[in-house]
């Protein structure tokens, strides 16, 4: 009986104590309300109403307290509030909240990387194909293995072509008959210069280089390989090429690729 009464009074004096500090939470958030309302209403006091906008941000105004069709209050504008046709203006408040950063406007270089899968092509214009003009056969490969790489008017290979012996030797009988024939009638020596005329340009239009018709000129006689060189500095993508093969005029023996630029396609 005597440990009931000491509870109910320990009830009693915790009903006390919670009503109290109640009471005084209330009145304290009463005094701030009260504070920050008047506060708030001395501020605009002091400010002079210039206009209402509209509520939901339209550029319809008006001189006096009015509704919208949905019935919201216009909010009054006060002096120095005022923002400008095209301009936005936001309170130094919420700046802070949504943690806006300026700074002044300035001419920079702006870097940015970007990561993307890619590959790699050749140039198409660094593509350089070794053929003949002529029919012969492959007696000795310089270059023979692909994927080597070579430089511009480096040996590839030495071919022998028949047609090509017998071109230099009419070259040689013409060009030595015009030498012998220099004190001989003008009749004879516009004939034989024709000749000669006409073997060098055969020689010429299957790409004899000027090297080699020198000399020839000088040697005096047909040789019986020819050696072709790589039209380019790079490495060779392909290797048609093989020992004693015979090839055909047009038919492609080496494909060398300049690999100083390629293409990314990404």
């Amino acid at each position: 009986m005597k440990r009931s009464v000491i509870w109910v009074a320990l009830a009693l004096v915790g009903i006390a104590v919670a009503s109290w500090g109640g009471y005084w939470w209330g009145l304290k958030q009463s005094d701030k309300s009260s504070t920050e309302v008047s506060t708030g209403t001395s501020v605009s006091a002091t400010k002079k109403i210039l206009y209402y906008r509209n509520p939901m941000g339209l550029s319809d105004t008006s001189p006096g307290p009015k509704q919208d069709s949905m019935g919201m209050d216009y909010i009054p504008v006060y002096e120095g509030d005022e923002v400008q046709t095209g301009q936005i203006k936001i309170s130094p408040e919420k700046v802070q909240k949504l943690g806006v950063r300026t700074e002044p406007a300035a001419l920079r270089e702006l870097v940015r990387t970007v990561r993307a899968v890619g590959q790699f092509q050749l140039d198409e214009r660094r593509l350089h194909t070794v053929t003949t003009k002529f029919e012969g056969y492959i007696e000795r490969l310089h270059v023979n293995a692909t994927g080597q790489p070579v430089k511009r008017g480096q040996p590839l290979m030495e071919v022998y072509s028949p047609e090509l012996v017998s071109a230099q030797e009419e070259f040689l009988i013409a060009w030595n008959g015009r030498q012998s024939l220099s004190s001989g009638t003008e009749e004879s020596l516009v004939g034989v210069s024709r000749l000669a005329e006409s073997a060098l340009k055969r020689l010429r239009n299957w790409d004899i280089s000027d090297a080699q018709l020198q000399r020839l000129k000088k040697d005096g006689k047909a040789t019986r390989t020819l050696t072709l060189y790589s039209p380019a500095n790079g490495v060779v993508l392909e290797k048609m090429a093989v020992a004693g093969m015979r090839f055909m005029p047009g038919e492609a023996l080496y494909q060398v690729a300049d690999l100083s630029a390629v293409w990314v396609v990404a």
